[in-house]
C-alpha cells in the first residue's frame, strides 16, 4: 500500500512538473536602435508545425546599379504537398506612399520566370494602377510536390535620396502571402566602390505596420529567424553614402482631379451634378405649368356634333385614327382597328368571317392619292403577301408599329400637336430611368409624373378636339333617339370607326338595334341572316380583337420571348444551361 502511495505522488509530481522541461528555441533578435539601424537581442519563439501548402525557401538577390536601378532576382522553393495546383502567383507593388501621403510609382520591368535550371515557365501578367499579379503555371497541367520558382525583375525609383546618405528600403517577401514562409534571406550587391564601414543595414518583420525584428543580420546579408505566418514577411533598409549611384527618383502620382484638366472635369461634373439633382426636376415642373398644358380654343365643346372636326386647314374631315390620337395623345391598337373599319367602308378592303371567330380581309380597291400616308402604309403591310389574308396566321405586330410611327408624323405635320407626343412622352421617359439609376428619385418622380403629361396640342388642336368631344357626346348618348338621321344606313356606317375610337361602339350600335338596316357589303358575318346593329357590333368587335392579336408580339408573362417569334429561337436562348470554372 505504502509503495503504491509513493507511485501515485510520483505521477501527479510528473504531470505538473513536465511542462517546465520542454525546450524552447533559442532565437537571435534584432532590435532598433535610435539611429534607425540594428541592435542584437535574445527572445524565445517555439517553432510552429508545417503542414499543407508552404514556402521551403525564399532567396532574395538584390543587385543595386550604379544607374539608380535595382535588379532583384527572387528564388522561391514552394512546396504544394499532396495537393495539385497549376503554380503560384506573385504580387509585386509599383507604387509607394511617403509620410505625407503622397503615392510615387515606379517603373516595374519583369525580365524571366525560370526553374531552378534556367527552363523558363509559362506565365500571365495582370496589371493593376498599383500592382502587377505573375500568374505562373499551365491551365493544362498541374503540379504537385515541391518546385521551384525564379523570378527576374528590374525596378527604377526603387531608392530613396536623403541630406546625409540614400538607401534602398525594400519589402524582401512581401506581406499578403497566404501561406507560411520557412525561410528567408536576402542578399543585397552594392557598387564596389562603397566600402563595408560605410554601409547600415536595419531590418523589421511580422505584419504589416509590425516593427519586429525576427532576423539576423550579417554584413549584406540578412537570414529571417524561425518561419513566417501567413501575412508576415520582411523589409530591410541598406543605407550607404551619397554619390555612389544616379539619382533616380520615381515619379509622383497626381491624381486626375489635382490636375488642371481634372479640377475642369470636376468642376463640370458638379455643374452637371446640381443641375440633376437640384435644378432639373424644378424645371420640369416649371417647363409643365408654362408650356405642358393645352392652351384655349376657339371652338368650344357641344352637346352633340354629327360631323368629325376638320383639319386645321379646313380641307378634309379628320380621319378616325387622328381623331382618336388626338383624343388620349396617343396612337394605340383602337385607332389602327378604326382605321381598318374605316378603309372597309371606303371600299379598300372587305371583312368575312367564314367560321365562328375565324376572320380573313379581303383586298377589293387599288390605292389611291385619296390615302392618307398612315392608311397606304396600313393597306401594304396587310395585303403584303396577297390580296387575301387569315387573320390568325398573320403576324402584324412589325406593321402596326409602322403604322403608328406615320399617325404620329400625320398628326404634327396637320397642325395638331407642334412636336411628336409619342418623342415627348419617350424622352422624359428615359429622363425617369436614368433619373433611377443615379438615386435622383424625386427627379424620376417628377419625370413620370410631370414629363409623360408634357405633350401639349395647338390651338387648331384643340379646337379639333373640343369638337371630337361633341362628337363623342353625340355618339355614346342614348337620352334622345335619332328620327330622320337614324334611318340613314350612311351616317351608321359612317360614324361607327369614330365610335370604335371613342370605345364606344357597342352604344352607338345599340342605337340602331330597332332600325331596319341593311349589312354593310364591306362586312359578312358568320350565323345570322337577319342584320342586327347589335350583333353586327359584336360580331365586328370580335374581328377587331383577332386583329389585335395578330398585331401584338408574343410573350410570356415573365416577358421572355418565344422561340417562334422573332425570327425563330436559337441554341441558349432558353433557361437552364449555364456554366463556370476555377484555376
Amino acid at each position: 500500500m505504502i509503495v503504491m502511495k509513493k507511485i501515485s505522488v510520483f505521477i501527479v509530481l510528473l504531470f505538473f512538473f513536465i511542462p517546465a522541461f520542454q525546450v524552447s528555441a533559442r532565437i537571435i533578435n534584432v532590435e532598433t536602435n535610435q539611429t534607425g539601424f540594428s541592435q542584437i537581442n535574445t527572445v524565445t519563439q517555439t517553432q510552429p508545425t508545417i503542414q499543407g501548402e508552404h514556402i521551403i525557401s525564399f532567396d532574395s538577390n538584390i543587385h543595386v546599379n550604379t544607374d539608380g536601378t535595382i535588379k532583384v532576382k527572387e528564388t522561391i522553393v514552394y512546396d504544394f504537398g499532396d495537393f495539385s495546383r497549376h503554380g503560384i502567383y506573385r504580387i509585386i507593388p509599383f507604387t509607394k506612399t511617403n509620410k505625407n501621403g503622397k503615392k510615387y510609382k515606379m517603373d516595374l520591368q519583369i525580365l524571366s520566370v525560370q526553374d531552378e535550371n534556367g527552363k523558363g515557365y509559362r506565365y500571365d501578367l495582370i496589371g493593376s494602377s498599383d500592382e502587377t499579379k505573375i500568374k505562373i503555371g499551365d491551365a493544362d497541367r498541374t503540379v504537385a510536390g515541391i518546385h521551384t520558382y525564379v523570378i527576374s525583375y528590374k525596378v527604377s525609383g526603387a531608392l530613396a535620396y536623403f541630406s546625409d546618405h540614400d538607401e534602398l528600403y525594400w519589402n524582401v517577401t512581401g506581406n499578403d502571402w497566404n501561406v507560411l514562409n520557412q525561410k528567408v534571406q536576402a542578399v543585397v550587391d552594392l557598387p564596389k566602390t562603397i566600402g563595408e564601414s560605410d554601409i547600415k543595414v536595419a531590418c523589421y518583420t511580422g505584419k504589416y505596420g509590425e516593427s519586429g525584428s525576427a532576423c539576423l543580420i550579417d554584413g549584406q546579408t540578412v537570414h529571417s529567424i524561425g518561419s513566417y505566418y501567413p501575412n508576415e514577411g520582411m523589409s530591410i533598409v541598406i543605407g550607404f553614402p551619397k554619390g555612389k549611384v544616379a539619382v533616380l527618383e520615381p515619379k509622383e502620382v497626381i491624381p486626375f482631379f489635382q490636375t488642371i484638366l481634372g479640377k475642369i472635369v470636376a468642376l463640370v461634373l458638379f455643374l452637371l451634378s446640381t443641375f440633376w439633382y437640384i435644378m432639373y426636376p424644378f424645371k420640369i415642373i416649371f417647363k409643365w405649368f408654362k408650356y405642358g398644358r393645352d392652351p384655349k380654343g376657339t371652338v368650344g365643346e357641344a352637346r352633340a356634333w354629327f360631323d368629325p372636326p376638320k383639319n386645321p386647314k379646313g380641307t378634309r374631315f379628320l380621319t378616325p385614327a387622328e381623331v382618336g390620337t388626338l383624343g388620349d395623345e396617343t396612337a394605340d391598337l383602337k385607332d389602327i382597328s378604326a382605321t381598318i373599319i374605316d378603309l372597309a367602308r371606303r371600299g379598300y378592303l372587305r371583312i368575312e368571317e367564314r367560321k365562328k371567330g375565324d376572320f380573313y380581309f379581303i383586298k377589293t380597291k387599288s390605292k389611291d392619292s385619296s390615302l392618307l400616308p398612315f392608311e397606304e402604309k396600313l393597306l401594304d403591310g396587310l395585303f403584303e403577301s396577297g390580296k387575301e389574308i387569315r387573320l390568325k396566321d398573320e403576324e402584324l405586330y412589325g406593321t402596326v408599329e409602322d403604322v403608328k410611327k406615320d399617325l404620329y408624323e400625320d398628326v404634327v405635320t396637320e397642325g395638331l400637336f407642334p412636336k411628336n407626343p409619342n418623342s415627348v412622352r419617350i424622352f422624359y421617359s428615359v429622363i425617369a430611368v436614368l433619373a433611377l439609376v443615379t438615386g435622383n428619385l424625386f427627379l424620376a418622380a417628377v419625370a413620370f409624373i410631370f414629363g409623360r403629361n408634357m405633350p401639349v396640342k395647338t390651338v387648331e388642336g384643340v379646337n379639333a378636339f373640343n369638337v371630337s368631344k361633341s362628337l363623342k357626346n353625340f355618339l355614346s348618348s342614348q337620352e334622345r333617339q335619332l328620327t330622320f338621321q337614324a334611318n340613314k344606313q350612311m351616317m351608321f356606317e359612317k360614324l361607327l370607326p369614330f365610335a370604335i375610337a371613342f370605345g364606344v361602339e357597342r352604344i352607338w350600335a345599340k342605337r340602331f338595334e330597332s332600325i331596319n338596316l341593311r349589312q354593310p357589303d364591306w362586312y359578312q358575318g358568320y350565323g345570322y341572316t337577319h342584320f342586327n346593329s347589335v350583333i353586327f357590333a359584336n360580331s365586328m368587335s370580335s374581328s377587331l380583337s383577332t386583329f389585335r392579336s395578330s398585331a401584338t408580339p408574343v410573350q410570356s408573362s415573365s416577358g421572355f420571348s418565344s422561340g417562334f417569334s422573332g425570327g425563330g429561337g436559337f441554341s441558349g436562348g432558353g433557361g437552364g444551361g449555364g456554366g463556370g470554372g476555377s484555376w
